[in-house]
């Protein structure tokens, strides 16, 4: 039975390789002293998509602060913020409701 819900993405890498190639990509850009195809070169040899692998290091690049940008930590604490907020403006508009219905007045007429 499905409800319509979303299913959470299912990450196609691994977090640990991930990590190998951003260090990769630094690497080999502090040893050819420049940024140029060294992004290309890593994500041929690891058989990674290039896109996939230049936002990686982008990411790796804010979260050391050397790259303007929204952190990860940030993002998270950000989605965590904001279910919270859902859930209290769920929660107040049940409230609501439920104060209306009861101070409702009864219907004269279906006293018994």
């Amino acid at each position: 039975m499905e409800l319509g819900l979303p299913m959470p993405a299912q990450r196609k890498y691994r977090d640990d390789l991930r990590q190998l190639a951003v260090h990769m990509v630094m690497t080999t850009r502090e040893r050819n002293r420049t940024s140029y195809g060294s992004v290309s070169q890593v994500a041929q040899e690891l058989g990674i998509g290039r896109e996939t692998l230049r936002a990686w290091v982008r990411q790796a690049e804010i979260d050391a602060r050397i790259r303007p940008g929204r952190s990860t930590d940030d993002a998270r604490r950000i989605a965590e913020l904001e279910k919270g907020i859902n859930e209290l403006m769920r929660a107040n508009r049940i409230l609501k409701e439920a104060a209306g219905f009861f101070m409702r007045e009864p219907d004269p007429r279906s006293v018994r």
